[in-house]
């Protein structure tokens, strides 16, 4: 216990000094568990050295000899130390692991997500979906038998899972051009016909965040559910004589989600290194976009202010067959959405009401396409989940629009950009598309404009000529052409994609025949095109000539005094290299790695000749004066050298650690 105790002791004192030297020889901190190890070895060789370099005690030579020795070793001890702290930095960089007081909070989160990730796939093999994981199967490829057993048996797997698959399933339901279209079907069912969530565990949600039981605070509250979907359930009430429904968010769920969308995000990445459909299909981005839609929705103060930017536009505000429900501030909360009731049936099955009513089923398409293009190009506020749950054909042929939770939003420039996209797709004019298209994405520094001018009048020829149809191969191809000259989509023009690749989805339930292409042609020749009317560009070049008209009364100034300076032979220009403070200490830091660097070398160096060198005045029998300083010169070579390395080594973003 004594020799622990001494040890310890030890350990103590060369940490008071290793640390501080240590960090200071290096330039940057390190934590705690590192240091002690480094300190550690310092202490274990420092005895060995000493009798290496200076011979057993006692000395003979003078009490100058010994202090250099003394000196000598305790420097090349210390390296001993700072290698190790070096190269602890090369192979597990500071950062790259959690903190230790962070590992204890997050083991009871790791065993619980492993719980339900082996929960998860012990539903997909009992329903039969084990070897599309493993890549044995893929979908697409069966008969039809095949297919609809995979249709049953994937919408059965997402409903037992819970909520957050449910809601997975929901939106592949409207992705056609990624799962096989008797999938989708079958995953359609999910939109309507989920299992409710018990009464009680409802009502304690509205008593939490009404601060009242559901019946005191409403005339009358129906406790069956109108509709239950993923995320919540919806339920009819009476408030002061006014009809209305009452959302209310699944109770628990969100922490479900959390843990259930980092595993989709995992067997997303799974699948795509794993598989060839998954790679093929792209699952990792589509679960990243399904989880970051999935997030926002759990929170109803968003999709509140949803509505009323939604209700405020010119799509809707200025439509008389279109309808979002008016909202209830008062009785409305995190968790729960008050609301006027509408009145009518989902537009995913109304297919058979519109026949029987007489109505004109192209005409509600037409409704709901102009609605959705207005909100992208017009509003720049668009329901980012237009599948046809979230639509009603209303008593009097409105439609309402629901679920409000997703929206995407558009820049005033993104929307003049791709205003002018459907312009030229109207003019079929390539190479004003494609100008568009560029201000649209994320373009590389460097782009091929003639090759990406015929790609995209190629497309235009293929899919937007007459008689063609929007549909996934016109998505996939405008794809294809983004990636094969290395454009970037931002993550709010990618909604724009995704919500018109579900709305043609959504259509096609009511009006199987409804030409899109011909209907986004006849939007922008009539709703676009307004921008070039008479008062339009009339106002247009006011607010131009009042942003310009400060310059314009300057701008004679100022070419009067640079005439003036190239006549008389003053005109300069004046460039200041490393103006950004960034880039100073950038080449700063540069600098000072190339001159440790040199400086390493230059000891080395001389090190080496004065090894070299014989004769010189002894200090012991074994090592002479010559030595003793090239062994000095090693070590610091060593220390300027382990500066830079660690330098090199150390991640850019990792933070200091004591």
């Amino acid at each position: 216990m004594d020799v622990v105790v001494v040890g310890l002791v030890n350990v103590a004192v060369f940490m008071v000094i290793f640390v501080p030297v240590s960090q200071r020889l290096l330039g940057v901190r390190f934590g705690f568990g590192r240091l002690a190890v480094g300190a550690g070895l310092t202490l274990a060789v420092f005895s060995p050295l000493l009798n290496a370099l200076a011979g057993p005690l006692p000395w003979t030579g003078s009490t100058g000899a010994a202090v250099a020795f003394l000196a000598l070793t305790a420097l090349c001890s210390m390296l001993a130390g700072l290698i190790f702290l070096v190269l602890s930095e090369a192979l597990v960089p500071t950062g790259s692991l959690p903190r230790a007081r962070d590992l204890r909070r997050d083991l009871s989160g790791r065993i619980a997500r492993t719980r339900r990730y082996l929960q998860i796939l012990r539903i997909a093999v009992r329903h039969g979906l084990g070897p599309y994981l493993r890549g044995r199967r893929r979908p697409g490829r069966e008969n039809a038998a095949g297919q609809a057993d995979l249709a049953r048996s994937l919408r059965l797997a997402l409903d037992e899972a819970g909520v957050t698959f449910v809601k997975l399933g929901q939106v592949l339901s409207t992705r056609s051009d990624v799962i096989p279209a008797a999938v989708a079907l079958e995953l359609s069912r999910l939109q309507d016909q989920v299992s409710p969530a018990p009464w009680p565990q409802i009502e304690d949600v509205l008593t939490e965040e009404l601060g009242a039981p559901p019946r005191q605070v409403f005339t009358d509250f129906a406790a069956e559910p109108l509709a239950a979907a993923s995320v919540a359930q919806v339920y009819a009430a009476d408030l002061d004589g006014v009809q209305v429904v009452v959302k209310v968010q699944r109770p628990g769920i969100s922490s479900v989600v959390d843990r259930d969308l980092d595993i989709v995000q995992r067997l997303a990445r799974m699948l795509e290194r794993n598989t060839d459909w998954g790679r093929s299909m792209g699952v990792r981005a589509l679960a990243e976009g399904f989880a970051d839609a999935m997030r926002e929705e759990l929170d109803f103060t968003v999709e509140a202010g949803n509505m009323a930017s939604v209700s405020a536009g010119r799509s809707v505000a200025g439509n008389n067959d279109v309808v979002v429900p008016a909202l209830f501030p008062r009785y409305s909360t995190g968790r729960v959405l008050t609301m006027q009731r509408l009145d009518g049936v989902g537009l995913g099955t109304a297919a058979g009401t519109i026949a029987e009513r007489g109505l004109d089923a192209a005409r509600l398409a037409r409704v709901l396409f102009d609605c959705l293009l207005g909100q992208v190009a017009i509003d720049g506020v668009f329901h980012a989940d237009p599948h046809p749950g979230n639509f009603l054909l209303l008593t009097d042929g409105r439609i309402g629009m629901l679920d409000l939770g997703s929206v995407g939003r558009l820049d005033p420039s993104t929307r003049e950009a791709l205003q002018r996209f459907l312009l030229a797709v109207d003019h079929g004019d390539p190479v004003a598309a494609t100008d568009a298209l560029l201000e649209i994405v994320y373009r590389p520094d460097v782009i091929d404009e003639q090759s990406l001018e015929r790609a995209v009048g190629q497309f235009m020829a293929r899919h937007l000529g007459a008689g063609a149809a929007l549909g996934p191969a016109m998505f996939n191809d405008l794809f294809k052409i983004i990636t094969a000259h290395d454009l970037g989509v931002p993550p709010e023009v990618a909604a724009v994609f995704r919500a018109l690749a579900t709305i043609e989805g959504t259509i096609s339930r009511i009006s199987p025949d409804f030409d899109l292409v011909a209907a986004s042609r006849q939007f922008a020749a009539a709703h676009v095109t307004d921008r070039l009317a008479p008062e339009a560009l009339r106002r247009t070049a006011t607010e131009e000539l009042a942003t310009l008209l400060p310059m314009l009364r300057r701008l004679p100034r100022r070419i009067d005094r640079i005439a003036a300076a190239a006549e008389s032979g003053r005109l300069g220009l004046n460039v200041r290299l490393f103006a950004d403070e960034r880039d100073r200490r950038h080449f700063t830091g540069l600098l000072h790695q190339a001159l440790l660097a040199i400086l390493g070398a230059t000891a080395g160096l001389m090190a080496v000749l004065l090894l070299g060198t014989p004769g010189g005045p002894k200090v012991t029998e074994s090592v002479s004066l010559y030595q003793l300083f090239a062994y000095n010169l090693l070590v610091i070579c060593a220390v300027l050298v382990l500066r830079v390395l660690v330098l090199v080594f150390r991640l850019p973003d990792s933070r200091s650690r004591v």
